[in-house]
């Protein structure tokens, strides 16, 4: 079979990113998930390691994010070096994902995809205005302004990311808006391929 069009899905921090990833996986799309990746390689194989780089950060045998979130708050140059350790571990994963699609069109839901570089053959982004990120990110169990400021810090502006993108999924005008705007890109890649 021929090798999948892969399709990467990222946004800012409360852009509805993994949202809109359900729905292109409701539509039949295989999705890898990167998130979910690190929760799960926080859970086992990267433990280790981070214990190594990090004393005090694990807790039988898993990642405690806590512990994690608050040696990078205060070391910056600790979530670079986290970076380091993680990227190649998911990258490989990600390797295996693509290599195992049996499909035409797959979905990497990866929410540093343009500042990793990850190559895809289009990129869409989930975006909503800035006063509707902020109060998705603020109702988040233990969030404050200074975290999502810092959050926000680090990663690509949404003005950024929508200049880089083939397509955009407006998130805030409900499930419904979001679907149908999921589909049209579908249906617009599906025709490229038959093209």
């Amino acid at each position: 079979m021929a090798k999948p069009f892969v399709i990467g899905l990222t946004g800012s921090i409360g852009m509805g990113k993994s949202e809109t990833a359900k729905l292109f996986a409701a539509e039949g799309i295989a999705v890898f998930d990167a998130d979910a990746v690190i929760h799960d390689l926080y859970a086992g194989e990267a433990a280790a390691m981070i214990e190594a780089a990090y004393p005090g950060t694990t807790k039988n045998g898993a990642v405690d994010r806590a512990a994690l979130s608050k040696v990078l708050g205060s070391d910056a140059g600790a979530l670079a070096r986290l970076e380091g350790l993680m990227h190649p571990l998911v990258a490989e994963r990600r390797e295996q994902f693509l290599a195992q699609a049996r499909a035409p069109i797959v979905l990497l839901d990866i929410p540093l995809l343009l500042e990793t570089g990850t190559k895809v053959d289009a990129v869409v982004v989930a975006s909503a205005p800035e006063d509707v990120q902020r109060a998705r990110v603020l109702a988040r169990p233990g969030m404050s302004e200074a975290k999502f400021q810092a959050l926000k810090a680090r990663q690509m502006s949404d003005e950024q990311k929508r200049a880089q993108a083939d397509y955009v999924v407006l998130t805030d005008k409900g499930l419904d808006h979001a679907r149908e705007q999921v589909k049209m890109i579908l249906a617009d890649v599906r025709a490229k391929l038959n093209a």
